[in-house]
Order: structure tokens, then C-alpha cells, then sequence
């Protein structure tokens, strides 16, 4: 996983609350997944998009209609969606909330359900506690003897509270 270095999310969280255009957790997952592909090809096709996300290609398109009425996206029927330029904002901002959550978890030791964590968390985690979050991060990045005295220390705790944890 590459590395954001930046970090820039009250214009992004703004966006999400603006007048009468929250965002629902669905609605952003589809606008996270659009921005994925879209920094990648330009573009993303509704039965891509529909197929990326385990839904059908109908659901996938009510939802893209919806973005597109809160201009975020640009759509035409049976065409390609494309992110306008708030679109592509916001999307830049649910992918570096999504980042920062996973990389989170990771450095908790979350493996098997890192990606359904990630999913459950990134939707209610206030702005406050992301930015703390991201501290915790770099300052790990920046500190990797922690990372490893956690390790050992979770080794043993692990050996010591066996029957608590079971």
C-alpha cells in the first residue's frame, strides 16, 4: 500500500455535510470506489462499478443518479460516469479516511477482517478522531521500535490473558 504523506480533510468533510447533501455510508462507498478507478482511467462504466461493489447493475445506477443530482459525478444514461471536479474532492477524502483507518487497523494486528474493520469504521469515525488517528500513524511510521515493542507486548499479554480472550 503506498504511503499518503499529505493530509487535507476539513474542505473534503465539509463537503459531506453541506446543506442537505449528506452523504449516506452507501453513497460513499460507491463515490470511494468511482474514485479509485477514475484516478486510474478517467472513467468507470456502471456495470464495472456494479461489479466491484457486489451489487446490481440497477441499485448501482440509483445511486449514480443521486451523485449525479448532488454533482459529483457526471452522468449519462447507458454511458460512463465521471467525477466532477467535487466529486473527485470528496472521493480524495473517503479514500484517505479509508487509508488511514486501514492502516490503523494493520498496525493493531487486524488481519482476517481488515477489510469488513475497515468498512464498519470509516462511515462513523468522527473528523476529530481521524485526525488523531492519522497522528498515531505517522507517529508509528516515524517510530517503528514501537511497532515492534507492541508486537512483543501483544505476544505476551496473548500468552498471559489466554483464557480472558478466549
Amino acid at each position: 500500500m503506498e504511503k499518503d504523506r499529505e493530509f487535507h480533510t476539513v474542505r473534503g468533510y465539509q463537503m459531506l455535510n453541506s446543506e442537505n447533501k449528506l452523504l449516506t455510508s452507501s453513497m460513499e462507498d460507491y463515490l470511494e470506489m468511482i474514485y479509485r478507478v477514475c484516478i486510474k482511467e478517467g472513467y468507470i462504466r456502471i456495470n464495472q462499478l456494479a461489479h466491484k461493489l457486489n451489487v446490481r447493475p440497477s441499485s448501482t445506477t440509483k445511486v449514480v443518479k443521486k451523485l449525479n443530482v448532488m454533482g459529483l459525478v457526471d452522468y449519462q444514461r447507458y454511458g460512463i460516469v465521471q467525477l466532477t471536479e467535487n466529486g473527485k474532492e470528496v472521493g480524495r477524502f473517503l479514500l484517505k479516511r479509508h487509508r488511514i483507518i486501514e492502516e490503523f487497523l494493520k498496525n493493531l494486528g487486524v488481519e482476517k477482517t481488515l477489510l469488513k474493520d475497515t468498512e464498519m469504521i470509516e462511515h462513523d469515525v468522527s473528523i476529530n478522531t481521524l485526525k488523531k488517528i492519522y497522528m498515531l500513524n505517522e507517529f508509528l511510521y516515524n517510530n517503528p521500535d514501537v511497532i515492534k515493542r507492541f508486537k512483543n507486548f501483544k505476544k505476551e499479554f496473548y500468552k498471559e490473558n489466554q483464557e480472558m480472550l478466549k
